[in-house]
Formats: structure tokens, sequence, C-alpha cells
């Protein structure tokens, strides 16, 4: 034997004395691919449908997938999901109990382990897209709450005097819709300002469940209601809402109500007439919930602007969909659209996969139940009365329960 053998022989013998010693004979270290692998932290901003929804389709496709490690915190300002869709008719009292409209979001994910999701109530205040930050109001304070992906799925409110979109926090929602309930069932005299999907079926509602017991008006800013739809679509609504009884003003515009002494409220007609009724409920104009967002990521109407692959244009990681975002319409099933696909596309992004482009709708549809029948379309086909009456009749709140724990995918 040479002498180098001998040294390397002796190196190799010393080694093994030390395995053997420390009992790690033979066996070489090996890293953990857990811990080889950072895990990726998608944040979504909004616990309502485009949030909840997309929140369910990634962990569960994520699952199936085996994909890489990886966490959802889903950041909301209500605790429960509110099913606004089903407004119109749940705010005439006695007709849509709570736990119909409103059921907890946590609970929805308790599915999942705590490694994987995570629920936090509060209200985002602030992004910082260079260090891929949300700041989050809660507790009394703000907190900075890091990504690597982050969704924005906040939707949109209406009108300071309308129950169709939350108030802020579920406690104010309720608080406010429970109001409005008593104040419908009060009024003898009810203006609908806005004559698109939601003032033409809340003028249906009100009127069938009333039959003429109370002076329905709904007032359209355009020449017809439903304006922008089908002409055909437009005129059904229009005869059906009037055999209801419902009173129907024209090219009219209301200015916000003001309420007087005795709690009626007065509306100034953009002719200069003044309207005085028992309430008004405006449902007119999405308002985006995009304060908190760079005004430089926001078009000049305050939606966040997406480019084909939902991905927030001018930095990167960033997401939206739903109404908060500029692609669609904001209507349901749109969102529900969205929310799918970007739900697989953070699978792909947690892959190391490329994203797919979303395929935006440029066919217009619209289903409304009026009374016991309805109308609607998709492109230029008018869907039939007892269609569009059949697809509505529940106005889907059978479905509630399925978004919120991810069984309707």
């Amino acid at each position: 034997m040479s002498l180098g053998d001998f040294l390397n022989w002796l190196a190799s013998a010393a080694i093994n004395i030390f395995h053997l010693i420390t009992g790690r004979l033979f066996v070489q270290d090996s890293p953990d691919p857990s811990m080889s692998q950072k895990t990726k932290h998608v944040v979504i901003i909004g616990g309502s449908f485009a949030g909840v929804k997309t929140a369910h389709r990634f962990l569960k496709d994520a699952a199936k997938k085996n994909v890489g490690p990886h966490k959802v915190t889903l950041i909301s300002r209500d605790t429960h999901f509110y099913w606004n869709i089903a407004a119109p008719r749940g705010i005439i009292p006695g007709s849509i109990p709570d736990e119909k409209l409103f059921q907890p979001i946590a609970a929805g994910f308790s599915q999942y382990s705590s490694d994987k999701f995570e629920f936090i109530l509060g209200t985002a205040t602030g992004i910082d897209v260079n260090n891929k930050q949300v700041t989050v109001y809660k507790a009394g304070q703000e907190t900075p709450i890091s990504y690597d992906y982050l969704l924005i799925g906040t939707g949109s409110r209406t009108s300071a005097g309308s129950p169709f979109k939350s108030r802020g926090s579920t406690e104010a929602t309720m608080e406010f819709l429970h109001a409005f309930q008593k104040r419908v069932g009060e009024a003898k005299s009810i203006i609908i300002a806005g004559a698109g999907p939601t003032g033409v079926e809340t003028a249906g509602e009100l009127a069938n469940k009333y039959q003429n017991k109370k002076e329905i008006t709904l007032i359209s800013s355009g020449p017809a209601v439903l304006e922008n739809r089908p002409e055909s679509v437009s005129k059904s609504a229009s005869s059906q809402l009037q055999a209801l009884g419902v009173n129907i003003k024209l090219s009219t515009k209301a200015n916000d109500p003001v309420t007087l002494p005795d709690g009626r409220q007065e509306v100034t007609l953009s002719g200069g007439e003044k309207v005085v009724t028992d309430l008004v409920i405006p449902t007119f104009g999405v308002i985006p919930n995009s304060s908190f967002v760079p005004p430089s990521l926001l078009d000049k109407n305050g939606f966040v602007k997406v480019n084909e692959y939902l991905a927030v244009e001018g930095c990167k990681d960033v997401f939206a969909v739903g109404d908060v975002s500029n692609v669609e319409a904001p209507q349901f099933w749109f969102v529900n659209k969205q929310s799918a696909h970007m739900g697989k596309n953070f699978v792909s992004l947690v892959s190391g996969k490329p994203l797919t482009p979303y395929k935006a709708s440029t066919t217009g549809m619209i289903g409304l139940q009026i009374a016991n029948s309805g109308t609607g379309h998709y492109g230029n086909w008018r869907l039939p009365g007892f269609v569009a009456a059949t697809i509505r009749k529940t106005l889907f709140v059978e479905m509630l329960p399925k978004v919120v724990d991810g069984t309707e995918s």
C-alpha cells in the first residue's frame, strides 16, 4: 500500500469512527424536501363571492395536484358572507330568514388545516407592491401582511341608502337590512331610483308582494327600463311591471333624497319636480371598493386595471377579479367564471407553470324574475318568461352554504 492510499484509508476510517460514535454510521444528510421549498403565500382581500370562491378553488385544486407548500390568507371586514343576490326580495320583511342571507365565512374553511388557511377579520388599508405587503387594520391597529401572490376581490358598493351590498361589517349590514325591512313594511309609497336589473327586480318583488297596497314608482334615467338591453327585453319588463301596478317614469333622474322631519323623504326630479314619498330605494351606480389600491393601478372610474391573465397592470404578482376589476360587467356569472379561472392560475403559479389567459365574455346576458314570470336574454336571444322565472325562483339562496364551504365550485 502506498503512502497516499494509506492516508486515504486512515481518513475514511476516522470519518466512520466519528459517525459510529454519534450514531450516524454511513448515514448521509439529505435535505428535507419540505424545507427546501418556501411556502407560497396567497393573500386574498375580500370575503364575498370573488374572494371566497377563488380561495376554495385554489385550495381544492392544489390538494388534488399535490403542489408545493402553500397557504391562503383571506382578509375580510365581514364575519359572514352576504348573499346579496337575493336582496331585492330580502328587503321585504319576513320573506327570507337571516340564515339564508348570511353564513359565517371562517366556518366554511374549517376543513383546511391552519398551515393551509387563515382567516383575518380586518380591513385592507393599503398595498405596497414593491415590498409585496398589504396593510390591514384589525383589532384597533394596522398590521403589515407579506404575500407572494395577491388577489384583490373586494367587490363594489352602492348608494348609502340601499341594502344591496355590505355596509362595512356583517353587524352593520344586518342592522341596516332589518331597519330597512321595517321601513318597507310600513311604507305606503316607495320610489325605486334606477331601472337597471336590480331596480326592475326590486320593483317586481314589491309589487307582487303587496298587490297595489303600496304605491310603487320606478324611475329610469334613460328612455327605457333595462336600457342597453335588447328592446324586446325592455318592453317585456315594462309591460309586466305595469301589469302589477308599478308606475314607470322614463328619462328622469332623481337626486339624493332629503329626509323630512316626519321621516318621509323628498326627491327632486331632473325636471325640477319635488316628490315626497315614504321610502326611496336607490339602485343605480356601482362603486368599486378600491380606496386602498394605489391610484396608478386604477382606471378613471376607480376599477382595478387588469390584463388578459387577470393580473393587475403595472405591478407583479397582483391580480383582481369580480366587481372591483374592469374586466367584465359586475354580474354574478362573470364573477363565478373569473374566480374559478383565478383559482386554477394560482395553482399554476405555485407550481411554476405558465398562466392561462382568461377569455372575457363578449355576450351580454341577464335573467330576472318579475312576479310569476320574468324576462332576460343571452346575446340577442330573449329568454321566455317562464324560463327566467324558473331560473330565478329562489334567487339561488340554496347555493349560499355550498359557496361558503366550497362544495359549489
